[in-house]
């Protein structure tokens, strides 16, 4: 196995010999990354039997149930990654405010956001969750990094990934050349290349939404999910299958290998709200993943990776996968449209047959 395949390390080594002026800092946060998700898999892999399964009882930033299980990946990222010297700074889904990181260690050239444990609400029933996560260079390397300096649009980024923690743990990468899976040797504890050059299909019958916001769509996200549903008889003249895992990273992983659209579209279910994802450490890394695969990333209308940041758990609408899929719903976006828009009361507080006093 050690002759046969390229490890991680080696993967990253190759990678950098492709850059003269490269110093192996990007390599080593990234390995230090690849080091939280291996004993994060471990948690996972122990589930009750490690003491890690039900609530934190506290919520985070979003407001949203900790899990024992988000505290115990956050701090396994923090761990890892805080005293190597290769990052300036951290924000994290569980953190409200920017990780400053221990004045004993040296501040570094990149940036890491993440959210340390994605798809939450399947830990207790035993389905797939994941990490995903972004780099991005600091404005000022060597200095505390502060909220202004992780404001950058997805395309600055220069590395960006997940980790799925299912049957087997696989670590998916890019640094800017492709898309890269590697697969997780618990006997050794090394990542090994298994998925070199994955690419996003472009055909596919499969699409992932949360169909119970129904009432809560636009009209383009809901004409676009009736086209599927209607099948060979209508206007698609083919059959699709729906999906949701709740998890962001299962439904990208199962998109690169199989094809597809995922959509986490604006709604109207909170009012105001741009969408539900958080753009940082959730739509750019996996934006960035799927346009290096040769699919599309969108917030519905505009690219993704566009998407100028105001805030560091700033939200969007989140649609990724073929890229002739999500241009449709960015065109259907694009057209004007009959049907009211539910994002817009129509009788504001009073209701139709409501009588006035």
């Amino acid at each position: 196995m050690l002759t046969n395949r390229t490890t991680l390390t080696q993967f990253l080594i190759e990678e950098r010999r492709r850059h003269a002026q490269s110093h192996g800092d990007l390599n080593g946060l990234i390995l230090d990354v690849a080091l939280a998700c291996k004993a994060i898999s471990r948690l996972v892999a122990g589930g009750d039997l490690a003491g890690v399964l039900g609530a934190a009882g506290a919520t985070n930033v979003q407001g949203e149930q900790q899990q024992k299980l988000d505290v115990r990946a956050n701090d396994c990222f923090l761990r890892a990654t805080e005293w190597g010297g290769h990052v300036a700074g951290m924000v994290s889904e569980e953190i409200d405010d920017p990780y400053l990181l221990p004045a004993v260690y040296p501040r570094g050239k990149y940036l890491l956001a993440f959210d340390p444990l994605d798809g939450s609400s399947n830990i207790d029933v035993n389905l797939s969750v994941g990490s995903v996560f972004s780099i991005l260079r600091a404005p000022r390397p060597g200095a505390d990094a502060v909220v202004e300096d992780y404001l950058q649009a997805g395309r600055e980024q220069v590395a960006a990934g997940y980790a799925i923690y299912g049957p087997s743990t696989m670590l998916v990468l890019s640094v800017g050349r492709g898309v890269h899976g590697f697969t997780l040797d618990p006997s050794l504890g090394e990542f090994f290349l298994t998925h070199p050059d994955m690419r996003v299909p472009e055909t596919g019958s499969e699409f992932a939404i949360n169909s119970s916001n129904y009432r809560f769509w636009e009209p383009a996200v809901r004409r676009y999910v009736d086209e599927c549903l209607a099948g060979s008889s209508g206007p698609r003249e083919r059959d699709f299958n729906m999906r949701w895992v709740a998890s962001l990273v299962a439904e990208a992983h199962r998109i690169l290998n199989r094809g597809g659209v995922f959509l986490y579209p604006r709604d109207s279910k909170k009012a105001g709200a741009a969408g539900r994802l958080r753009l940082l450490y959730e739509a750019n890394p996996i934006g960035f993943l799927i346009e290096q695969a040769g699919g599309r990333a969108s917030t519905g209308r505009t690219p993704v990776l566009e998407v100028q940041p105001t805030e560091i758990h700033q939200r969007v609408g989140f649609v990724f996968g073929a890229a002739d899929e999500v241009a449709r719903i960015e065109a259907y976006h694009a057209e004007p449209s009959d049907e009211p828009d539910p994002s817009i009361p129509l009788y504001a507080h009073r209701g139709l047959f409501r009588s006035s006093r």
